[in-house]
């Protein structure tokens, strides 16, 4: 599994890191082509799992974590988790578009007792392709699969859809495109009864496009189940949840009620690497409407992003984490 760097934009100034962007295993056949199927088999008569207590979880936050080879190996995660300590009750994936789903991540990260957490990125494709329907059969047996499978799963399609560094982003797909492209693929996974879904918008924090309306990209609550705001902790940019998120944040809150949930993070080294660290566990565990974060575990393109080479943000990550009570996703 491989894994592309890209560019962002952080804290409101330009951070001239290499940040995650994702891959996953290679494309089956020419662009366009679909996998072959490998869905599970589906007991006659059973009902999807019922995902509603983790569309709107109470009693408890979740610590993520997106690892190099996680979770079709849980290895990076047993690794993580004792640099953290505390073990990850996610795992996230990057999960590129005409690729099937990755049923060994999904059961792996079930079994560690993680919500698999799968970014869907519609590489070799556009996102107007995708609204006209072209995408129609993959999405449909996608769906099917995870129907069969029937295990609970939380997707983000199209993240960072507000920054310009993705094909999918604000420099080849307008807004309308994309929350119809939102909306049909919804549309068709309820037409498969893939209901044990969680559906996560995850826009990039607004300092990389800061006149762009967020709501023009949103698809509505009908369709959005979490709120997943992705923002790194730049050298240059803000060391604070609120100078980070807070801007962010106030402008969803004018046009959704959807609970939050920081969708990808890090620390970037540097003499406030673990006051910010400190900042982004204490701004989780005081907020009520924030679930949880997850955390980018990468050392690409000459940034160190993981938490267990760097003692400092390791140990204000562990002094933050300590007696925070974690969601027991798993429970029914």
């Amino acid at each position: 599994m491989t894994t592309v760097l890209k560019l962002r934009i952080l804290g409101g100034l330009a951070l001239a890191a290499a940040l995650a962007a994702c891959g996953s295993s290679a494309l089956y056949g020419v662009p366009g082509a679909e996998a072959p199927s490998s869905t599970p088999t589906l007991v006659p008569g059973s009902h999807p799992y019922n995902v509603s207590r983790l569309r709107a979880p109470a009693g408890g936050k979740i610590f993520g974590v997106q690892a190099p080879g996680a979770p079709d190996s849980l290895g990076p995660v047993h690794s993580f988790a004792a640099s953290a300590g505390v073990r990850p009750n996610m795992i996230g994936e990057y999960l590129p578009w005409n690729n099937p789903l990755d049923v060994k991540a999904m059961q792996n990260a079930w079994s560690y007792g993680a919500l698999y957490y799968m970014v869907w990125e519609p590489f070799h494709t556009t996102v107007a392709a995708i609204a006209a329907g072209r995408s129609n059969g993959y999405i449909t047996r996608f769906a099917r699969e995870v129907r069969a499978l029937n295990l609970p799963l939380a997707i983000s399609f199209g993240h960072e859809f507000n920054g310009f560094w993705y094909p999918w982003g604000t420099r080849g797909t307008t807004a309308a495109q994309f929350v119809a492209a939102w909306r049909l693929i919804h549309r068709l996974f309820a037409a498969a009864h893939a209901t044990n879904v969680i559906w996560v918008w995850n826009p990039n924090v607004i300092s990389a496009e800061p006149e762009l309306p967020l709501s023009a990209y949103f698809p509505g609550d009908a369709y959005v189940d979490w709120v997943g705001v992705t923002g790194y902790f730049s050298t240059t940019g803000p060391d604070t949840f609120d100078g980070l998120y807070g801007p962010t944040m106030q402008e969803i809150r004018a046009f959704t009620a959807k609970p939050f949930f920081i969708a990808e993070t890090s620390v970037q080294t540097g003499p406030d690497a673990a006051v910010a660290a400190q900042h982004l566990v204490s701004g989780v565990r005081q907020r009520s409407d924030v679930l949880g974060f997850v955390w980018f575990d990468f050392d690409k393109a000459g940034t160190d992003w993981r938490l267990g080479s760097r003692p400092p943000v390791r140990a204000a990550i562990n002094a933050g984490l300590a007696g925070l009570r974690l969601l027991d996703v798993r429970r029914p």
